[in-house]
């Protein structure tokens, strides 16, 4: 490992903050309220563990005589796409939300030791039938899946859990403790996220649902009782309180 690995003083955005959550979570909905914030860009999902490097043997020779190695020179791409992303936002806080982020959970933690996280969760029925409506095959394995993932993070990495349905109900009350975590004061204007530019809500980099063109944060949906819950679903509903 060279000796950029885990020094800070080598990344152009020391800090960034990362919402982790499953899919159909709602993450675009708080991206899009984090993202309202004067001091906060959230931009639309960057999918950093799609992004790879590949070197040649005269390469690796070079980058072995720089002290470096493959895998920091990815790091240091996602770092400069970051870096790129705030800088031309004119803000101070960056915020990722791609929901595939939990599979890289431990990669990111590697190449920002000082990062920043926000947890997110939703009823697991309400992802499931969230991904079923979106045409994925055995949705309530693809939630248990990333759930797995999504609770290895939670149990090693620092940063509060947010509860979609928390948020929708009571969005002031959570943008607040939020605006605590990062450091930042709260704007009421976080409540209104259709008056500001998000980019735009378009398939494969977030939700482009009527729900999130509307600009308005809507309730959830009601419970489901628990006879109506798949059988595969109730263990990680009772580890997530639901």
């Amino acid at each position: 490992m060279s000796q950029a690995h885990g020094g800070t003083a080598q990344r152009l955005v020391p800090s960034p903050v990362f919402l982790l959550s499953t899919m159909r979570s709602g993450s675009t909905l708080l991206r899009c309220v984090l993202g309202s914030h004067s001091a906060v860009h959230a931009p639309h999902e960057l999918h950093l563990g799609q992004v790879h490097v590949s070197t040649g043997a005269s390469a690796d020779l070079a980058l072995q005589v720089a002290g470096l190695d493959p895998q920091e020179l990815r790091f240091l791409t996602w770092d400069r796409w970051l870096h790129r992303e705030l800088s031309r936002s004119g803000k101070s806080v960056l915020v990722e939300k791609t929901p595939s982020n939990v599979r890289i959970w431990k990669d990111i933690a590697t190449c920002w030791p000082e990062a920043r996280y926000i947890f997110l969760i939703r009823h697991p029925a309400h992802i499931a039938a969230s991904l079923q409506a979106a045409g994925y095959d055995n949705p309530t394995s693809v939630v248990t899946a990333s759930a797995t993932l999504l609770e290895q993070a939670r149990a090693e990495l620092p940063g509060p859990t947010v509860r979609y349905e928390d948020l929708t109900a009571h969005p002031e009350d959570v943008t607040e403790e939020l605006c605590k975590h990062l450091g930042l004061q709260w704007e009421p204007r976080m409540l209104d996220y259709g008056r500001q530019n998000h980019g735009p809500f378009i398939p494969v980099i977030g939700d482009w649902s009527e729900r999130i063109h509307s600009g308005r944060i809507q309730p959830s949906r009601p419970l489901p009782d628990e006879a109506d819950i798949d059988e595969d679903l109730r263990t990680l509903c009772a580890v997530w309180g639901y």
